[in-house]
């Protein structure tokens, strides 16, 4: 009976610890998001949807940070960080458009080649993906080899 109380009481305060870093995890990146747009604002007054498009991008990373650290110490973290490297790299090519961007504002047109830019970013995006399917293995290789009792 003692045992189970205090082991109740070891996962309650893992649990907690857990949710305390997930919550400053996010917060921080959400402050890094919040500074880093008082520099990018004027740019959303030119792009029509600019800071809707920016916003959802923030909220679903927030989001995945979120959930991967609450998962940590289990496979589904590795799986949340697989999916937050997958919805990166989604993002990029559906709001980049494919590496070119077309600009008409008044009577100025503005083409913008972006598809270096766009390559390199996904190939970051699958790194990190690879990483993040890398650990899972590790992580299934480490359950194999160490059966818990």
């Amino acid at each position: 009976m003692a045992d189970t109380q205090s082991d109740s009481k070891t996962r309650l305060r893992k649990f907690i610890f857990k949710a305390l870093k997930a919550t400053i995890k996010g917060g921080l990146f959400y402050a890094v998001y919040f500074i880093l747009w008082m520099f990018i604002a004027p740019i959303s007054e030119i792009i029509p949807g600019f800071q809707q498009t920016v916003e959802a991008f923030v909220i679903t990373y927030v989001i995945l940070i979120i959930i991967g650290e609450l998962t940590s110490g289990t496979i589904f973290q590795h799986f949340f960080n697989a999916a937050k490297a997958l919805f990166v790299i989604c993002y990029l090519i559906l709001s980049l458009r494919g590496g070119i961007l077309g600009i008409t504002f008044e009577n100025l047109s503005l083409i913008v080649d972006l598809r270096l830019f766009l390559m390199i970013a996904l190939l970051l995006g699958l790194l990190g993906f690879a990483k993040s399917v890398l650990q899972a293995i590790n992580y299934l290789s480490e359950k194999a080899e160490y059966p818990q009792i």
